[in-house]
């Protein structure tokens, strides 16, 4: 499977310190792949490496098998955190400036924005900006998509609109690069990347980066007090309704809530993705 855009033990030295490490990734036509980690990762700088927006200092950033270049670049849509958008020009003005800088046809813009065409970007509801942006990047058909944070501040419907979108484009054979910290959308992707202090710490479908990872759950009759009891010990409780889930051993969480004198039920299960996450970026990947 030829990629369209490749990290080849891609470095990034900033002084002293060092935003990516040696990392190798992927991304094929029609596939999303899912770049995960925590804030200050290294996944925007990983971003505008492969695109050529800063220089490596070391290993190859590739894009359709050349170096970055503005010939390459005119084959991907960028969705910044920053949107890319121009607040002081309408809406069709945007669009409009975006065909002009591609040199593709002029197309009407799309009904989910055309209503807004003759207002300014920067007077519009954060959630239609992201509509516009993904639309923008689209507009030129691009090969790759590179999406940074897409849903960021938006509801849980328009969140869903653009994943829609995403993977309407991934099946018609666009290959998606997509940041993101939640952990449902993370699961929409085809195969996931997780970033740990500028390195690889996971690279692989959901159930790959999940692994043999388990966690205790918890049922008591007096679930608040229980959270209390393990919170204050420093785990990390989820509430699941009525049933705690925390990471640890059946042995262990039993004890700490029958020192209390609570009476659970403790029984070890498969992590989902977000406990898996957590894990990763806490304890770090298993050898």
């Amino acid at each position: 499977m030829v990629a369209l855009a490749e990290a080849r033990h891609l470095t990034k030295r900033f002084g002293a310190f060092t935003a990516v490490d040696s990392v190798d990734l992927a991304v094929a036509s029609g596939e999303v792949v899912g770049l995960l980690g925590s804030n200050g990762a290294g996944k925007t700088t990983l971003i505008r490496l492969l695109l050529g927006l800063l220089r490596p200092s070391g290993g190859d950033a590739v894009l359709f098998g050349a170096l970055p270049s503005m010939s390459t670049r005119r084959r991907v849509g960028y969705v910044p955190q920053t949107l890319g958008l121009y607040d002081d020009m309408t809406v069709a003005e945007n669009w409009s400036f975006t065909a002009a800088a591609f040199g593709s046809p002029r197309r009407v813009l799309p009904g989910a924005v055309r209503e807004s065409g003759e207002e300014l970007v920067g007077s519009l509801p954060l959630g239609l900006q992201r509509r516009l942006a993904f639309a923008v990047a689209i507009s030129h058909e691009p090969e790759l998509l590179v999406l940074d944070e897409p849903t960021s501040g938006v509801g849980p419907l328009m969140r869903a609109r653009l994943w829609q979108d995403i993977r309407e484009s991934a099946e018609h054979g666009t290959g998606v690069l997509v940041t993101t910290h939640n952990m449902e959308e993370a699961e929409q992707c085809d195969r996931l990347v997780v970033m740990l202090e500028g390195r690889v710490a996971a690279d692989g479908a959901v159930a790959d980066v999940i692994g043999t990872r388990t966690v205790v759950e918890v049922t008591c009759e007096d679930w608040r007090k229980a959270f209390a009891v393990l919170d204050a010990e420093g785990l990390i409780v989820q509430v699941h309704s009525d049933v705690l889930r925390v990471p640890g051993s059946p042995r262990q969480v039993g004890e700490l809530l029958a020192r209390q004198g609570l009476v659970a039920a403790v029984t070890e299960v498969p992590a989902n993705l977000e406990e898996a996450f957590v894990s990763l970026v806490t304890v770090g990947p298993r050898p």
